[in-house]
């Protein structure tokens, strides 16, 4: 394989929802390239792009991939990225490296959920779009639904450069309004003719030409000039106007496909080599907000978006080249960690198929293998650069499980494969909570774990349970109380005494601590000596103060006492939960002379904690996450009810390019699988993120309920 120079390599993600068509499309534009002598298809297994068992198992992409064709001296690296939301993981890496995006529509549903999210991250990443109609040949073909939900969606963005002249089992060409020709085609492998525009189709193609001619004069005052003087514009002149607004994300271009039939697939390819951004016009961020041209004569860098495990590999890193020329052999140095890494071996992929090349320049896209200490997210520079690029950023979990393996002496084995496929995807979240005992593992909906729970019982041969997890709840005071507790042991030589008198009272931001209380008729005076004040690792304070007088208690038991308030907050007395913003005041007590110690006066001011604390009005409070669910308008009021069926306050509703979004606040206890029931309601065509808010007081009934759990499970223990 030739080596491209960076500017005759393109680089695009094919985005779009399940079964729109993107692995099809790129099977084409292989065999269109000679990549491939033959097309597979996703029923018979085939294809280059989904070749792992569990994506032919499901027949849809479940994971990133890289490809690449050769097409009219250019070479165009193509990452065939998932359809579902489960999997936007995989989206976001590829627009880290890719240049634009080919949005594919299925012809039958117009837009989609999932095409308005991809939509949505290209516009975050500065991405531009060329929008793909495709499957025009199945029989029930809406062009003109499609393109009403197009333009709905994308607004006057849009632009129109092929029409089909007929859909549906007889769709074999399109007008295309740039090139003011026809194109039909005579097979099922691209061979195609070039004819006038039929008469009864000229007025409209003119229509759209004008409209074409127009959109691309605006980006440009010379091209605008231009067309106020004659009125047109040549095709070079348009294709100039257009390049510059697709750059700028001003304009959509849109092409009509049968990806199956490789009807407009050449085309399309064309389009994107003649007028998609070059990598040579691009700069690139570092993480300190510099700037790194892609420049072939550059220092060597590369940036590594994704790693993975493949068989006879090994550990496979995927990199774009970010500046200068990579070459075999090469070491390079990774300013994380200053380690060395040679690139033994540089390979143009292609699915599986892995073509070794000697070098590669600024702008292309590979992989290498056996790294030693590198992840994703990290550069790797020559010339002693220290250039370390913006990371890629990944969206926070909306799925939690609890896991564990089946059997106990596999579970160290389960956590180095779970932080494995955290390292190859790090939408997969592992925690191990020490607050809940439990290994809490996080993805992006029931279907993205369940895919890892696959390769955990048939890749790795690991059966585990997965269950809902314990939810992290806080437990605080809402009132004065006070409580006094006398430990008292002997048991032969030196025994144990020690006796603690203390009040409480909940921490109010803004409030000072008082010293004068009134408990049960009688007034309390306390004589404050000293203060400590603690932020807790979960959140909230202690304020612990000594108020002894007269030698009650020595000194010198104050941190033992300190130490048992702070064991309980720890493991709170309602739940076992974490206590949090609470005062302590520790004003009376009693020692001995031989039996007090330090043991005596912790256990003793952790039971009158205890004590005091249920006493004090206790309360249990729950996390609570802002929920934004992006729903189309007929599913509304499902949704709306089951939100508000899981205790959920709405905040808000407004309406975002022709689907409802619907904010509310929700407990997290109430989303235990809300991602399944989501898709359920709406059929798979909404889609939400979650992120923490704040702690809540739970409902008398919720805590009730809490407090007989708790307790039974006690007793069982």
């Amino acid at each position: 394989m030739k080596v491209y120079p960076t500017q005759n390599i393109r680089n695009i993600v094919l985005l779009g929802g399940t079964k729109s068509g993107k692995t099809t499309l790129a099977e084409t534009m292989m065999f269109e390239g000679k990549v491939i002598d033959r097309r597979g298809s996703v029923e018979a297994k085939t294809t280059v792009s989904d070749n792992t068992e569990i994506e032919q198992i499901y027949q849809r992409s479940i994971y990133p991939t890289l490809l690449y064709t050769e097409f009219m001296d250019h070479k165009l690296n193509i990452i065939d990225t998932p359809g579902s939301d489960d999997f936007i993981g995989g989206v976001i890496s590829a627009f880290r490296v890719a240049d634009a995006g080919v949005m594919v529509v299925n012809a039958q549903q117009g837009v989609e959920v999932g095409t308005e999210i991809f939509a949505r991250q290209a516009e975050k990443c500065k991405k531009p779009l060329i929008l793909a109609v495709n499957q025009l040949d199945h029989e029930k073909a809406n062009w003109e639904g499609a393109i009403e939900s197009i333009k709905q969606t994308f607004g006057k963005k849009v632009l129109i450069i092929q029409y089909p002249v007929e859909t549906g089992a007889g769709f074999n060409s399109f007008i295309d309004v740039l090139k003011m020709k026809m194109y039909r085609f005579k097979d099922d492998n691209g061979t195609r003719e070039e004819l006038e525009i039929p008469a009864d189709q000229v007025d409209q193609a003119a229509e759209y030409h004008q409209i074409v001619a127009e959109m691309a004069a605006e980006n440009d005052e010379a091209l605008m000039e231009l067309f106020f003087d004659k009125g047109q514009l040549t095709e070079e002149e348009i294709r100039a106007g257009l390049k510059i607004g697709i750059a700028n994300a001003e304009i959509m271009p849109l092409f009509c496909l049968s990806g199956r039939k490789d009807i407009g697939v050449k085309r399309l390819m064309e389009f994107v080599i003649n007028a998609a951004p070059a990598p040579d016009k691009m700069v690139q961020k570092l993480k300190d907000g510099n700037t790194v041209p892609c420049d072939s004569a550059g220092q060597p860098s590369v940036f590594i978006y994704k790693t993975a495990v493949e068989q006879h590999l090994g550990d496979v890193s995927f990199f774009r080249v970010m500046s200068g020329k990579i070459t075999e052999g090469m070491d390079l140095t990774n300013p994380e960690n200053g380690a060395k890494e040679r690139l033994s071996v540089i390979y143009a992929v292609a699915g599986k198929k892995k073509e070794k090349v000697t070098e590669m320049v600024a702008g292309d896209i590979g992989c290498t293998v056996k790294l030693k200490s590198v992840k994703t997210n990290q550069t790797l520079n020559g010339g002693n650069k220290e250039w370390a690029f913006e990371p890629i950023t990944f969206p926070p979990s909306k799925f939690r499980t609890a896991i564990k393996a089946k059997v106990e002496k596999d579970e160290e084995k389960l956590g180095e494969i779970l932080n494995r496929a955290h390292a190859e995807d790090p939408t997969i979240k592992i925690e191990y909570s020490k607050e809940l005992k439990q290994t809490i593992l996080s993805g992006q909906g029931e279907h993205h774990i369940n895919i890892l729970k696959w390769h955990l019982t048939n890749t790795h041969k690991l059966e585990v349970d997965l269950f809902p997890p314990k939810i992290p709840y806080r437990e605080t005071i809402t009132k004065v109380a006070i409580a006094d507790y006398r430990h008292k042991k002997q048991s032969g030589g030196a025994g144990q005494f020690g006796e603690v008198h203390l009040l409480i009272e909940p921490v109010v931001e803004g409030v000072a601590p008082n010293n004068k209380f009134k408990i049960e008729g009688k007034e309390l005076v306390l004589n404050i000596k000293g203060k400590e004040e603690y932020t807790m690792d979960w959140g909230g304070k202690l304020e612990y103060y000594n108020c002894i007088v007269g030698g009650s208690i020595d000194a010198r038991f104050m941190p033992a006492i300190l130490k048992g308030v702070l064991e309980k907050m720890e493991e709170g007395p309602l739940t076992g939960s974490y206590a949090r913003d609470i005062r302590v005041f520790v004003y009376d007590g009693k020692m001995h002379p031989v039996d007090s110690n330090e043991i005596s006066f912790k256990l003793a001011g952790r039971n009158a904690f205890k004590e005091a604390f249920k006493k004090a009005g206790p309360k249990i409070m729950e996390p609570v996450y802002n929920v934004e669910v992006l729903v189309p308008s007929d599913s509304m009021g499902d949704v709306m009810s089951d939100l508000q069926n899981r205790r959920a306050m709405i905040e808000g509703m407004s309406s975002e390019k022709g689907f409802e979004v619907l904010k509310a606040r929700v407990p997290l206890a109430e989303l235990n699988k809300y991602s399944t029931t989501l898709s359920s309601l709406t059929s798979g065509r909404a889609t939400f993120t979650m992120t923490f808010a704040e702690y809540q007081q739970v409902p008398s009934d919720v805590q009730d309920k809490l407090l007989k759990e708790y307790e039974a499970s006690e007793k069982e223990e």
